[in-house]
């Protein structure tokens, strides 16, 4: 079951507030559990919105999704 907030995520073109704060956290080189934290969500989000982006970009690692977002403007 997805919440509130992540259906208006899903609604939003990308990259929305939450991609860019979620890619910021990344670029830092923060564990999904510090993220998770400073976010305000489960691991388990963390890991499912890192997928979903993954997917969206078309990129096969973490490392390439940065790459990706980077040329792409979104950090």
């Amino acid at each position: 079951m997805s919440s509130v907030a992540e259906d208006v995520a899903a609604a939003e073109p990308e990259p929305t507030a939450a991609t860019r704060d979620l890619l910021r956290l990344m670029r830092t080189g923060a564990i999904d559990e510090t993220i998770a934290r400073e976010l305000g969500v489960s691991l388990r989000t963390v890991h499912r919105r890192i997928t979903r982006l993954q997917t969206l970009l078309g990129a096969r690692s973490r490392f390439q999704l940065g790459v990706i977002a980077c040329e792409q403007g979104w950090v």
